[in-house]
């Protein structure tokens, strides 16, 4: 589901570095990314696919076409577990070298 994300929105998700990556997720502007801004930020693709705005990606919805529908919930569940994978000093927040890594 990671790859949907990346792969729905290209000129939206674009960067030239982590730090531009960082600056983008980071709402607040505190430096880090916490995991409420994370899913609101990886979540732009699931809600860009979702052409009738049911909460729910259809076969005919997803990259291909094909596959097993996914919630918003579902979707976004997996990206908070992405996101705890990421933060590896575990306090709660990605910073620039969190999220230039790849999960553990």
């Amino acid at each position: 589901m990671f790859v949907l994300a990346l792969a729905a929105a290209p000129a939206f998700a674009q960067v030239a570095a982590t730090s531009d990556y960082l600056a983008r997720m980071d709402a607040n502007a505190d430096g880090r990314v916490g995991v409420d801004e994370y899913l609101d930020w990886m979540s732009y693709a699931f809600d860009a696919r979702d052409a009738d705005r049911d909460g729910v990606l259809s076969a005919d919805e997803l990259p291909g076409g094909k596959g097993r529908a996914i919630t918003r919930t579902e979707h976004r569940e997996r990206l908070a577990a992405t996101f705890k994978k990421q933060d590896v000093d575990g306090d709660g927040f990605l910073s620039a070298k969190e999220l230039a890594a790849p999960p553990q």
